[in-house]
């Protein structure tokens, strides 16, 4: 379920980027400040929009495009001292990349230290850098820097500021990345029914559902009426949302939004919780049981009689998170780690949906007792669940333990090795649920529910799905979980390897002469736009250009799951003249090919990927990748331009639609 509920968000943010957008959301200012006469500390403040990271100036091979920084340095005038220094920064697993990166978010500041040897009014440079987010990244870009240096009498910072705003069209002022707020809402939405699925979870678990019928039946006996039953039980369920939401609140309060999220993607963090969730999972096994010291609970509940009233129902539910603390705390944890990744208001809205999920039923049976009848008997299948969820544990421990291992890049936990450890622990949980291995507390099976059976049925298959995943297949259903295709045994990834020499030549920028290379799946591909129109004119088929990246996630992510469908391809392969053109492409233009910028005037375009980028943006409006065109042989669009479209039957439909209309502006 909480598979389906990250792919229909990443499904809802796919369809909110068809849509043609300008991202700005890195603008930069300059300060100076003086040392002595004669030394100057050149500070560049890059002031980043929410959600985006900008990269430091060292990043792994393969990575994004490094922060780097360069200065009209006269030897007559000034000099550099040493290098740029940077912000400690955050380095944690990236989502794009797959790989440990060190980024900046919020705000980053980079200082130059320099002698000036003679009078001057400033000093020039510009920097180049990358930004992303948790789904995109935007093409290289350069900013021009002036640093103002004026002299002052005593040893203090000069303090003048020149702001420089990172603008396409040159004016004033930078903007946030539309949309941005609309995805935290989402992304928290989701947080929140992953939540109340787990609440839900450790309602059926031999903790908390015996107390339902026992509660319930509690308050409409000792009540003066029905009305009062009922009041009391939902302020009972009311109590339980409070106190975990309170928990919550806790979390987020002590730690704070931006050390959650460092201490998340911290190495020593995941190992840690990696064994907590061993321990957690032995123990729904069986081996032994988690429990808060009884003299709490104790002590809560005689509170609870003590003060009566609203407050001694408030210590009644306090009483049940306490006695329930062996079934929930694990899940509890789970829940609060995962949301803590996310960082804000995130750990306090999961804990929202958990307690929602467990108050529910308190509030519902007190207004209809009658619905007691119908809920099953406390018996071995609350056990059963409880093991069920020890399995998904024990699982789940395997993804912290694979971010320690990413981060410190000692490939202990490659791709086929997790995803073989999921096949031994999955393919167990059939086996149980069959009937086929016995743990401790297990009531003797007799024979196999119908509900049983289809869920070893299910998990069963899952497990036969993940088997394919050893020699290469994508297993899109979890690719949240397993190391990246490139973390692998394989020289190129498991999911490269089996493709030939041509995919390692395009992973590697290698491009054949000649303005063309097989893109994957054997497509034939344009790398240059004028040769791609030549031969589109000449073959009589329109243009598919694709505005891609070296370092675009989401663009190998349509390459790997939406063009090997075989009416996809078909198209790409037999009715399309693909033009893919790199964005990031760092080779140098031609001398015949520099050309100023129309964009930034007075500024030239120097690598291959600039040209392409600025293409995009003058003509399409866009700057994120990946990004689709269909297009006649006049230039003229065929259809609106489409972003990432994971949807299969959506980017078919387009294709179709754009080649349909080829055929029919041809005919005119």
């Amino acid at each position: 379920m909480k598979l389906r509920f990250i792919a229909l968000v990443c499904i809802l943010l796919g369809c909110l980027q068809s849509r043609a957008q300008i991202y700005e959301p890195v603008s930069w200012s300059t300060s100076v400040e003086q040392l002595s006469d004669k030394e100057f500390v050149l500070i560049s403040t890059a002031t980043i929009a929410s959600g985006w990271h900008l990269y430091s100036q060292n990043v792994p091979e393969e990575g994004p495009l490094p922060t780097t920084f360069y200065y009209e340095e006269d030897n007559e005038t000034f000099r550099l001292i040493g290098n740029t220094n940077e912000d400690e920064g955050h380095t944690v697993q990236d989502p794009i990349f797959g790989m440990p990166i060190k980024y900046f978010a919020n705000r980053a500041v980079f200082k130059q230290k320099v002698e000036v040897t003679q009078e001057m009014g400033s000093i020039n440079g510009y920097v180049e850098f990358m930004v992303c987010d948790d789904n995109k990244c935007l093409p290289p870009a350069e900013e021009e820097l002036v640093f103002q240096i004026e002299r002052e009498s005593s040893n203090t910072a000069a303090g003048q500021e020149v702001k420089i705003e990172v603008a396409a069209d040159g004016q004033e002022g930078a903007s946030s990345p539309p949309n941005k707020e609309q995805k935290g809402h989402r992304g928290l939405w989701t947080i929140f029914f992953i939540a109340f699925i787990s609440g839900f979870a450790a309602l059926l678990t031999p903790c908390v559902f015996p107390m339902i019928p026992l509660t319930v039946s509690f308050f409409t006996k000792q009540s003066k009426n029905r009305t009062a039953g009922i009041r009391n039980a939902i302020f009972y369920g009311i109590s339980i949302i409070v106190i975990y939401v309170l928990l919550g609140t806790a979390v987020t309060a002590i730690f704070g939004a931006d050390s959650l999220n460092a201490l998340a993607t911290n190495v020593w963090f995941n190992l840690i919780f990696f064994l907590l969730l061993v321990v957690f999972a032995v123990s729904f096994l069986g081996a032994f049981e988690i429990t808060l010291p009884s003299s709490w609970a104790n002590k809560v509940d005689a509170q609870s009689y003590k003060r009566g009233g609203i407050i001694g129902i408030f210590f009644m539910a306090l009483a049940l998170a306490i006695v329930s603390f062996s079934c929930t705390g694990p899940i509890v944890g789970t829940l609060l780690v995962d949301a803590a990744s996310k960082g804000g208001i995130a750990p306090i809205m999961g804990m929202l949906g958990f307690s929602l999920a467990i108050a529910l039923p308190f509030g519902l049976f007190a207004a209809f007792p009658g619905w007691l009848n119908s809920i099953p008997k406390s018996g071995g299948w609350l056990n059963s669940v409880k093991v069920v969820l020890g399995f998904l544990e024990l699982a789940l421990a395997f993804k912290f333990l694979s971010q320690a291992d990413l981060v410190l890049q000692l490939h202990l936990l490659e791709r086929e090795v997790f995803i073989a450890i999921w096949i031994a622990i999955f393919g167990a949980l059939a086996f149980y649920l069959f009937g086929k291995i016995q743990l401790p507390h297990d009531t003797p099976l007799k024979h196999i529910s119908v509900s049983r059976l289809g869920m070893g049925l299910l998990t069963l298959s899952f497990t036969f799905y993940l088997i394919p995943g050893l020699w290469g297949a994508p297993l899109n259903l979890i690719s949240a979980f397993p190391p990246p295709l490139e973390y692998s045994e394989s020289p190129y990834g498991v999911g490269y390897a089996k493709v030939g020499s041509g995919m390692a030549e395009l992973y590697h920028g290698q491009l054949p002469d000649g303005g063309h290379l097989l893109a994957p799946h054997d497509i034939l591909a344009f790398n240059d736009y004028d040769k791609g129109l030549a031969y589109a004119r000449e073959v009589g088929k329109p243009i598919m250009i694709d505005f891609t990246g070296w370092a675009c996630v989401n663009c190998r992510k349509m390459e790997q799951n939406v063009w090997p469908e075989p009416k996809v391809l078909d198209i790409l392969k037999n009715k399309v003249v693909l033009i893919s053109l790199y964005v990031d492409d760092k080779r140098p233009l031609e001398a015949d090919e520099i050309v100023e910028s129309k964009l930034k005037p007075g500024k030239k375009l120097k690598y291959i990927g600039q040209k392409w980028s600025e293409l995009q943006t003058l003509k399409y409006a866009a700057n994120s990748q990946p990004y689709y065109v269909l297009m006649d042989h006049r230039e003229n669009s065929l259809i609106d331009p489409v972003a990432y479209t994971p949807d299969v039957n959506e980017y078919y439909k387009w294709l179709s639609q754009g080649v349909a209309n080829f055929k029919i502006s041809a005919v005119e």
